[in-house]
């Protein structure tokens, strides 16, 4: 990804509003790793990344940046919750298998980039296959004038093929052979390799083929698997993905202020520190073990991320602080903030009701009143109880709109103003009542 930092932010601020200071720094940190690629190799080995820490409540950005991002770019990432993860010796999924995630993200992700470009051989193998089946080939002793007038049909079958005209039409098709493969990435690498050995074992020894009658629509998808087994390097594919995910890998991980050791919990929770011993030489640089071979995690970027209400950074044990030196403190959101957020993001919550209710024939329009109406509502109500930040949005919009949603097939008036008096008289009372407003809102 060869995004500049002031182009990674420009995407950014169409979907999440206020927070420069954390798109900054991780633009900064990703334009960064572009940079490492560009240098000779010797100096890129000595350029560690700079992992990020973002301080912030719930609901002020933090994920909704990883969510976005996680679009953007076309590197290995995924997104995890620290809170998920169990010391070694103790049931629960162990630290090492957010690499293991991020190894199955790299293959999914490059394995869909090696069909993006043979798309051409993987179309023209899948419309072969079914032409074969709805124009059978003619015997060796047509004639040349025979041999002429059926490629001539055949090129034509294979046009309405591909332009959908036959979808509805029954084909007979083998089924590919049963291939079990085993993505529990929790699993031991060697454990998973010993199942899918029995797992293609048992699929060798399975007798005859399967055959199947299918639709061509359906046909066209269960062929395209199969031209992309035939026609693609799978060994170069898991080459370039470890090779990806090791020198581009981004790992989000959310919640660490969960497994946080605090002054209040008296350390009576021993798996809390132990999660953060196992995660230490992950984040420092190691190798770790996968079913598709071994990758170091060296220069692997991690951004954390944690509400840290009740713990601070400061809990966490020292080495690991010292793993993520660039911190970023997210901002609350004020009224204004909630404002532009119903009207200035890309995909607002108020253009998702807009279009839903569409699909009933209902129009229905937000007054600038009432836009600032919810959005003062729902920074009172976040003062008045806990603090859930933009989350608190989607409870406000979901009760003004809950008797039109509800009526939406019956209502005789489709169009619909949605005004400050309406906003009012859903919430107000809800609001007041701050008993009310812990369970309502």
């Amino acid at each position: 990804m060869d995004m500049t930092p002031k182009e990674i932010v420009s995407y950014l601020d169409e979907y999440i509003i206020g927070q420069k200071e954390a798109k900054k720094t991780i633009a900064i940190a990703l334009r960064t790793r572009y940079r490492r690629m560009k240098l000779p190799l010797e100096m890129q080995n000595d350029i560690m990344p700079k992992n990020i820490l973002m301080i912030g409540s719930t609901g002020v950005g933090k994920t909704e940046i990883a969510r976005r991002l996680a679009r953007l770019m076309r590197v290995p990432f995924i997104k995890v919750e620290a809170s998920k993860y169990t010391e070694v010796g103790f049931v629960g999924r162990d630290v090492e298998s957010m690499i293991r995630d991020l190894v199955m993200n790299s293959i999914a992700l490059v394995k869909q980039e090696y069909q993006e470009k043979n798309e051409v051989q993987i179309e023209a193998y899948v419309l072969e296959r079914i032409a074969d089946q709805l124009l059978p080939p003619l015997t060796s002793f047509a004639t040349d004038e025979k041999k002429e007038a059926y490629e001539r049909s055949r090129t034509a079958m294979m046009e309405r093929i591909h332009s959908g005209e036959m979808d509805d039409k029954k084909v007979e098709i083998v089924l590919p052979k049963m291939n079990i493969e085993f993505n529990d990435t929790n699993m031991p690498p060697e454990l998973a390799k010993v199942q899918e050995s029995f797992g293609a074992m048992f699929g060798t020894l399975s007798k005859g083929e399967n055959k199947k009658e299918v639709t061509v629509k359906e046909a066209k998808k269960i062929l395209r698997q199969e031209a992309s087994e035939n026609l693609l390097d799978n060994d170069a594919i898991r080459a370039e993905a470890l090779e990806r995910a090791e020198q581009g890998g981004i790992i989000f991980l959310d919640e660490i202020d969960k497994i946080a050791v605090g002054a209040e919990t008296h350390r009576s929770d021993p798996n809390k520190e132990g999660v953060q011993r196992d995660l230490l030489p992950i984040v420092e640089g190691s190798s770790v073990n996968t079913k598709y071979g071994q990758i170091k995690t060296d220069h692997i970027l991690f951004i954390a991320a944690g509400a840290f209400h009740v713990s601070k950074p400061s809990d966490l044990i020292p080495e690991l602080q010292g793993r993520f030196p660039l911190r970023v403190e997210l901002e609350s959101l004020t009224e204004e903030a909630y404002y532009q957020i119903l009207t200035q993001t890309k995909s607002s919550l108020l253009r998702q009701y807009e279009a839903l209710l569409s699909v009933e024939d209902v129009t229905i329009d937000f007054s600038d009143d009432a836009i600032k109406a919810i959005a003062k509502l729902c920074h009172t109500a976040n003062e008045k109880t806990e603090d859930i930040g933009a989350r608190r949005l989607h409870t406000v919009i979901e009760r003004v709109l809950e008797d039109i949603s509800f009526n939406a097939d019956s209502l005789e008036e489709k169009s619909i103003t949605i005004d400050k008096a309406l906003v009012h008289e859903k919430l107000d009372n809800i609001v007041e009542d701050e008993d009310s407003s812990h369970y309502i809102l």
